[in-house]
């Protein structure tokens, strides 16, 4: 009976054992109760025993000490070093893993669910019959499982459904996003192939409209040619027969003069044949090209307000001596082109603009960016004199014929003439709305003649003070302005890319010269007046017969752009001063080239002596060089 009492207590400690343990001791127990036979379940106070009837154990010290006799000093270290060892790892802080909460059991979940319900009666039913298929094998523990969390489970399964529903949104919203360009993607596509049609039809409607104008053009081609090959011819023509109507104009009241002379008794020198204006020979003997001059002057004259004891000058109507002609020797020595830096001469602060040689005397007049000019002697470079009065840049200067007066011309749009006696400004000249570029003087004196970035060319009478004429043709800026020796004949280039032949006395131009890809910088004529030399911006020379009014040789020393060009007095040996520093020499009669390396920078002008032995150049950095 004894015995059948330990049982309920034997079986309860089976069962916790179970419900504590995993499945693993569960099967072990089951195992063990079936070996001892069949227990049955009984509940039991368990009484709490009072702490004051409890004995302690005594517990002995750690610290022990190696008894006398025994002591080793390899024990001791090594004790000594495990103390130190454990020691170290008290010390350590040892992170246990986290425990995971094992799910419950289903024979658990039942026994803990009718205890909780008070079901005592069906709870020893279910352990008996329970334990007893344990016993007998009829139950597998590892087949049941555990009881699902339904609580965790629905937790689960409704985060998932939401973050589900999110990607669902956001995939909506892609879509539609991705459908709207898409849409947008085929309007622009349909917008740029009903362009790209257009555009094709209206290139082909070019190009058909194009071959039409070529054919309808090319059957103009001829014509055109022919007539301007008569315009230049009849222009050609009108330019002689009114310089040999002038010519016998002159010779006729020449002689007539010499006849009075003659009978009033008194000696005639051929020499000194001057024609003296006779208002009643003129008008008797004038033709139509005279009697149109006159009646422009007399126009002229009743439009403008003239000063009171002043009177406009009258061009010349003869023509006048070549003053150069005089400096031109027919060397039959090869032309000097062996040039070689010899000194250099610092005037100026900015750029040089501006060289010119005086018609008699070994000086040079230098004009430059800082709004002065200087006149310097030679050999040695002195500075003889300087003239300042301009408010900006000075672009060109000429001499007088008689080389005792110079004009000037400035980027403040004036024109001023000077004293060179006294170095003052006796007249300035206003009227152009730009810069003027360039300036020069009449063989007699009486006029000067400026050209501007206006796009205009001016000729002023330094009697009358005031312009007489202004020259209208070019569409650009005339850069370029020379009259040619002994005439009235004025020569102009222009950033038009043209040259223009000009009759001072009408202002009407006589003819233009093309030929030209880039803007004319400069132009000039040769000492003997036969020939034209220009230069333009991409460093092509030209040269022109002024009697043929035709193009003779294109020479191409660029890219770097031509600046000025000059004869030297035998008129052989041209020289361009080039945007590179570099001078150019052109030999005319062998073609040759010949440069001269020295400018550090741009050079701006170039110039020859009268003799030809020295070459003059200013260049941007404010020195002239000299080369012989």
């Amino acid at each position: 009976m004894a015995a059948k009492q330990g049982l309920p207590t034997l079986a309860l400690r089976v069962l916790e054992e179970a419900l504590g343990m995993g499945l693993t001791a569960a099967r072990d127990t089951a195992e063990a109760v079936a070996a001892e036979g069949a227990y049955y379940l009984e509940q039991v106070t368990v009484t709490e025993a009072s702490e004051d009837d409890y004995e302690y154990e005594e517990i002995p010290d750690d610290n022990f000490s190696i008894p006398e006799g025994e002591e080793d000093l390899a024990k001791a270290i090594q004790m000594v070093q495990e103390q130190a060892t454990d020691t170290q790892i008290l010390e350590q802080k040892t992170v246990l893993p986290s425990k995971q909460p094992v799910p419950e059991v289903i024979e658990d979940f039942l026994c803990n669910f009718l205890i909780k319900m008070g079901m005592t009666r069906t709870l020893d039913c279910f352990q008996s019959e329970w334990y007893e298929l344990i016993q007998k094998g009829l139950t597998e523990l590892r087949d049941l499982g555990n009881v699902p969390d339904v609580y965790t489970q629905n937790m689960l399964l409704e985060n998932e459904n939401k973050n589900l529903k999110k990607d669902l949104k956001h995939y909506k919203q892609a879509a539609d996003k991705a459908r709207e360009d898409l849409l947008k993607t085929q309007k622009e596509r349909d917008f740029h192939r009903m362009h790209h049609k257009r555009i094709v039809q209206e290139k082909n409607k070019l190009i058909n409209d194009l071959k039409r104008l070529k054919l309808h053009y090319a059957s103009y081609e001829p014509t055109i040619r022919v007539l301007h090959e008569k315009h230049h011819t009849l222009l050609k023509q009108k330019m002689l027969t009114s310089l040999e109507r002038d010519r016998a104009v002159g010779q006729i009241s020449g002689l007539q003069a010499t006849l009075k002379n003659m009978e009033i008794g008194h000696n005639y020198h051929a020499s000194e044949i001057r024609v003296v204006p006779n208002r009643e020979k003129e008008n008797a003997l004038e033709g139509p090209t005279q009697k149109g001059l006159r009646e422009a002057r007399e126009k002229n004259k009743s439009n403008t307000k003239i000063k009171d004891n002043t009177k406009d000058s009258e061009f010349p109507t003869a023509l006048q001596p070549n003053p150069n002609l005089c400096l031109y020797k027919e060397n039959i020595c090869p032309a000097k082109v062996d040039y070689k830096l010899n000194n250099i001469f610092r005037l100026h602060e900015l750029p040089v603009s501006c060289i010119v040689m005086h018609p008699c005397k070994d000086i040079l007049i230098s004009c430059g960016e800082d709004r002065l000019w200087k006149v310097v002697g030679l050999p040695k470079g002195n500075v003889l004199l300087t003239g300042f009065g301009h408010t900006d840049w000075l672009s060109d200067c000429c001499f007088h014929p008689s080389g005792n007066k110079l004009a000037t011309s400035s980027g403040d749009t004036t024109v001023k003439l000077w004293d060179l006696s006294k170095g003052n400004c006796i007249l300035t000249f206003e009227g152009h709305n730009h810069a003027v570029w360039s300036c020069t003087w009449h063989s007699c004196g009486d006029f000067v003649a400026s050209s501007s970035l206006d796009t205009t060319s001016k000729i002023w009478d330094v009697n009358s003070e005031r312009c007489r004429c202004t020259l209208y043709g070019h569409v650009d800026s005339v850069n370029s302005i020379e009259f040619f020796p002994g005439s009235n004949t004025l020569l102009t280039g222009s950033a038009d890319k043209t040259l223009s032949v000009w009759d001072a006395r009408t202002g009407n131009c006589e003819q233009s010269l093309y030929g030209h890809m880039h803007s004319v910088n400069d132009a000039t004529f040769t000492p003997r007046g036969h020939m034209i030399a220009s230069c333009d911006a991409c460093g092509v020379i030209k040269l022109w017969d002024f009697r043929k009014l035709l193009p003779i040789v294109s020479i191409d020393v660029g890219p770097s752009p031509g600046n000025e060009v000059n004869f030297d007095s035998s008129g052989r040996v041209l020289a361009q001063a080039s945007g590179n520093g570099v001078i150019h020499l052109l030999d005319l009669k062998s073609g040759q080239i010949h440069k001269l390396m020295g400018h550090e920078s741009e050079a701006h002008t170039v110039v020859f002596s009268h003799d030809g032995e020295y070459l003059f150049s200013g260049g941007s950095d404010g020195t002239v060089r000299t080369w012989s």
